[in-house]
């Protein structure tokens, strides 16, 4: 059986992101286009893309673009004009949610389904891939045995999962709060973030349960651990969240998970890198130093405890330990990790509130804080989310990333030949007329020494140089360093020549859509989407919600429960609620929204309140 290719996904917020996430081992990157991707505030420019695209490509690195927004009429043709531009800088792919872009007029550009598309069943997915989807991008919230599930059902199809990162509660594409309340739809790219937002939780009787929590806030994923299962269970794409994230995060959370899957390629011949090159680097990764909120396997093996982060949707950082004693200015902390000059420590105080301080001085386990010293009480937790030594290597150059390359030189009539062959089979010779002079001085070691200094370029020499030299030639280092450089320029064009982009032509199709009708639920903003649904046998297809205003809605579909979290769940904890429902989140403004529970399909419902 072939071995199934399998690529590490990075994000990229800017061109700098770009290239470090390639630097640190992506096999792919994904990109904002300029206009219409779902973070808005992450767009690039044509000319960053096409600079991005010209670096990755030479190590085999592919390019997607997401443009998965919902689109309105009269954005149409400024779509396939952009779609066109990106098509001819060379991206490799598109990551779309509206259906509406498949009737316009398109160049041969792989698409990928959005998990912005809901995609959680295999009919959908099933369906996607037969419309011509290249890639699905799998809902989060999926365990392992869905994703085998539906690995099963549609075995060629190439499925992408998220590994770390933020997590939505509601499942993507299906959340209109930011929307309702904020007039900022997720679907169009401007989400506000209300589940980010503090709630307390009142019953129907008008008792609170909980006062002012962060109530749908989620932990980060965090999969690092769980990647060989996702293999196993079918996932072709292991995706990085992380559009609005610095280049630090990029560094540090690329090259964390890159070495944990060269770990497992390295041992399943079943599995194989999907790109070229092997990178090297300055520092250790270490996840907890990037941002997050604490970390969750979320529902990858079905539904379990603290997944929520119900203090603060505010970084953590790695657990430094307890405050054993506050003595003056200074504190004495109960740990094993050593604190630096410049730290950001953060605690949650009394009342649950992220409170921190920036460190002044450290000596052996003792902080002095810098500014005012709060008080805190003994054994609180102290959390540093932000290790000033750390940043400070990811600040420099972290890594080099390094084609392998073999070298061979040999006499001919008129002088000498050089040649390199790469990793993956490319070669590059050329002839050289020079004058046959015997050398006062061994030669060989000098040769061997100046075609291994290959400096700046992607490629680094290994194993044995292939030198067959009939005598010990004079050959000047100055002139061998202009074949060498000669060379390697034409092994850079024989490799950009020979980079397979996949072309795909789209191609009308009819099969049955896995549903009948359509509600708001279905994110048609524009008369081509709604075309193409009708197409594809559904009878009725409602407007978005961003188009219409739709009454008694549901504003956000979660997975995450509430009432699981407090520990009254009928059909997993087999506990009643001494609290009568229905109940409410009540944010900080007085808005009132009401839950309901589905419990058949394991799933809490956010209606704004009547």
């Amino acid at each position: 059986m072939k071995p199934r290719p399998i690529e590490l996904l990075s994000p990229a917020k800017n061109l700098e992101c770009g290239l470090a996430a390639v630097d640190h081992g992506a096999d792919a990157v994904y990109i904002g286009a300029p206009r219409f991707g779902a973070r808005a505030a992450a767009g690039n420019s044509p000319e960053d893309i096409a600079r991005l695209v010209e670096y990755a490509h030479v190590y085999g690195v592919r390019i997607y673009v997401t443009v998965n927004t919902i689109l309105k009429d009269e954005e149409l043709a400024e779509t396939e004009r952009l779609i066109h531009d990106l098509y001819r800088i060379g991206v490799d792919a598109l990551i779309v949610q509206d259906m509406g872009i498949t009737r316009l007029h398109l160049p041969p550009i792989p698409l990928h389904a959005s998990t912005q598309m809901d995609n959680r069943t295999p009919e959908k997915v099933r369906f996607l891939a037969e419309a011509g989807f290249r890639q699905v991008v799998l809902a989060r919230e999926l365990s392992l045995q869905e994703i085998r599930h539906i690995h099963e059902a549609c075995p060629q199809t190439l499925l992408e999962v998220f590994v770390h990162g933020a997590l939505c509660v509601s499942y993507s594409g299906q959340c209109y709060a930011s929307q309702a309340c904020f007039g900022r739809s997720a679907n169009r790219g401007e989400c506000a973030q209300f589940c980010r937002l503090p709630f307390s939780l009142v019953d129907a009787d008008g008792k609170t349960m909980v006062r002012d929590k962060h109530l749908l806030s989620l932990k980060d994923l965090n999969q690092s651990d769980r990647l060989e299962q996702l293999l196993d269970a079918g996932a072709s794409s292991l995706k990085i969240e992380g559009r609005l994230k610095d280049v630090a995060y990029v560094k540090n959370v690329t090259a964390a998970y890159r070495l944990r899957l060269d770990e497992i390629l390295s041992r399943r011949p079943e599995y194989v890198r999907s790109s070229s090159g092997s990178s090297r680097y300055t520092f250790i990764p270490q996840l907890d130093k990037s941002f997050s909120r604490g970390f969750t396997h979320y529902f990858l093996q079905g539904r379990g405890e603290d997944i929520a982060s119900f203090d603060t949707p505010k970084s953590l950082g790695e657990e430094m330990g307890t405050l054993k004693e506050q003595r003056g200015h200074s504190f004495t902390v109960a740990g094993v990790k050593s604190f630096h000059n410049g730290d950001g420590i953060c605690y949650l105080d009394g009342q649950g509130r992220l409170q921190g301080f920036r460190v002044n001085r450290v000596d052996d386990n003792r902080i002095f804080p810098a500014g005012e010293v709060p008080r805190i009480p003994p054994r609180t937790r102290l959390y540093r989310n932000f290790d000033q030594e750390f940043e400070k290597l990811l600040a420099r150059k972290s890594a080099e990333r390094k084609i392998a390359l073999r070298w061979a030189l040999w006499e001919t009539p008129q002088g000498f030949a050089l040649s390199a062959e790469d990793e993956d089979g490319n070669r590059a010779a050329r002839s050289f007329d020079y004058p046959k002079e015997l050398a006062r001085s061994p030669q060989d070691a000098n040769l061997r020494a100046q075609l291994g200094k290959l400096g700046n370029t992607p490629f680094e020499a290994v194993g044995e140089m292939d030198i067959r030299l009939a005598d010990n030639w004079f050959l000047p280092a100055s002139v061998v360093t202009d074949w060498r450089r000669q060379v390697v320029d034409c092994l850079l064009q024989v490799r950009r020549i020979r980079y397979r982009r996949e072309l795909q032509v789209w191609r009308p199709t009819a099969h049955a859509f896995p549903l009948s009708s359509l509600t708001y639920l279905g994110n048609v903003m524009n008369g081509e989407a709604r075309r193409f649904y009708l197409e594809h046998g559904v009878a009725t297809v409602a407007p978005a919600y961003e188009a219409q205003a739709v009454p008694e809605a549901v504003l956000m579909f979660c997975r995450h429960c509430l009432r699981y979290s407090m520990g009254w769940c009928p059909t997993f904890q087999k506990k009643r609620s001494p609290y009568r429902e229905p109940y409410y989140l009540v944010s900080s403004d007085g808005r009132r929204f009401r839950l309901s529970f589905d419990c058949k399909n394991c799933q809490m419902k956010v209606y704004a309140a009547e």
